[in-house]
C-alpha cells in the first residue's frame, strides 16, 4: 500500500491552488501554497539512553516520532515529512525536510508561532505569516490583532487535517514500538510507511474545507 499510494499526496502546481481557492483564503491568502503544521506520535520508551533523550519531547512530555505536515487551502494533504527524533525543533525540521524545495518566488507559507523561518523561506523568494505575539509590548495593535484573527481562522484547517488523520487512523493514538523506528535493511522505516499510508487515505475522502 505504501508503494501504491504515494501517487496521492504531491504538491500542487500553482493554477491548481488558486482556481478553487476557499472563500475564507481569498481576501488575505491568495497566495497561500501551504498551511504547515508539526504532529506527533508517541513511542515506546527506548532502552538506550541517547535514543531515549532524542526522541524526548517536551511539548508532549513523552517519546516520540515527529513529522511536517502541510496542506493545501483546499485541505488536502500534500507534504508529509519523515519521521524524525520527538527532541528536534519545529524549526530545524521544517528547514531539512524537503519541504522548502517546492516553493516558487511569491507563494505563501502560513504557521503557528513556532516556525520561525522567515529567512530560509525569503531565500525561495517566498513568504511565512504567523500569529503576530507582542515581542515585549504591551499588547498588539488593532490591525496586528485582525490579521492574527484572520490567520488563526484558516490556519486551523491544518489543525483539524490532523485531527481528522488521527481520528480515521487510530493507529496513530497508540504508544508504538520504538523498533519501527529504525527498520534495518529498509530505506523507509515501518512508522513512516504507516504516516504515509494513512495520509493518502485521508486524502480519498471528503475534504475538511468548504469551497464556499
Amino acid at each position: 500500500m505504501y508503494v501504491r499510494l504515494q501517487c496521492l499526496v504531491k504538491w500542487p502546481r500553482r493554477e491548481e491552488l488558486r482556481k478553487p481557492l476557499p472563500v475564507d483564503f481569498r481576501a488575505e491568502f491568495q497566495k497561500c501554497a501551504v498551511i504547515i503544521d508539526c504532529f506527533e506520535i508517541f513511542t515506546k520508551h527506548p532502552t538506550n539512553l541517547v535514543a531515549r533523550t532524542q526522541t524526548w519531547s517536551n511539548y508532549k512530555h513523552h517519546n516520540t516520532a515527529k513529522f511536517l505536515i502541510g496542506i493545501a487551502p483546499q485541505g488536502a494533504i500534500t507534504f508529509i515529512s519523515q519521521g524524525w527524533a520527538g527532541r528536534v525543533s519545529d524549526i530545524h525540521l521544517t528547514e531539512n525536510c524537503g519541504l522548502l524545495d517546492n516553493l516558487l518566488p511569491g507563494d505563501l507559507i502560513l504557521a503557528d508561532r513556532g516556525f520561525n523561518i522567515h529567512e530560509s523561506v525569503g531565500m525561495f523568494c517566498a513568504e511565512v505569516k504567523m500569529p503576530a505575539f507582542t515581542k515585549g509590548e504591551k499588547q498588539l495593535s488593532q490591525a496586528e490583532v485582525d490579521t492574527s484573527r484572520q490567520l488563526s481562522r484558516v490556519r486551523i484547517h491544518v489543525e483539524r487535517a490532523i485531527g481528522a488523520v488521527r481520528q480515521k487512523y487510530t493507529m496513530l493514538e497508540t504508544t508504538l514500538p520504538i523498533l519501527i523506528m529504525s527498520t534495518p535493511g529498509e530505506k523507509v522505516n515501518t512508522v513512516d510507511k504507516i504516516v504515509f499510508v494513512c495520509c493518502p487515505l485521508y486524502n480519498c475522502c471528503d475534504p475538511i474545507v468548504s469551497s464556499e
